[in-house]
């Protein structure tokens, strides 16, 4: 699996940095890719955060989201795919600070 970026170069909405994307290498869904990632700057400052794909809908006119990326039991598999992505962003952001300088 690789980690692809598209920087939010228009600063909007505030505080999102990049929209990311796994893409399969191998296996059953090699040649696949899952969407709809997102890595924010924290609101409280000091570091990164990341959303993962969701669905919105309203149930009795109250907006709720449902989340595309589940656990099927482990519950720290999020935060395994989310700091990878984190990793991935930080050298990304490097890279694309040395190609606009």
């Amino acid at each position: 699996m690789t980690i692809k970026f598209v920087a939010n170069d228009k600063g909007h909405p505030p505080g999102k940095l990049a929209d990311a994307e796994l893409h399969f290498t191998e296996g059953p869904l090699e040649g696949l890719k899952l969407t709809g990632f997102s890595v924010w700057e924290r609101k409280t400052g000091g570091g990164r955060n990341v959303t993962f794909p969701a669905r919105s809908y309203s149930v009795n006119g109250e907006r709720r989201s449902f989340a595309l990326l589940r656990p099927t039991a482990d519950s720290t598999g999020q935060n395994r795919i989310r700091d990878l992505i984190l990793e991935a962003y930080e050298d990304f952001a490097a890279e694309h600070m040395e190609a606009s300088a």
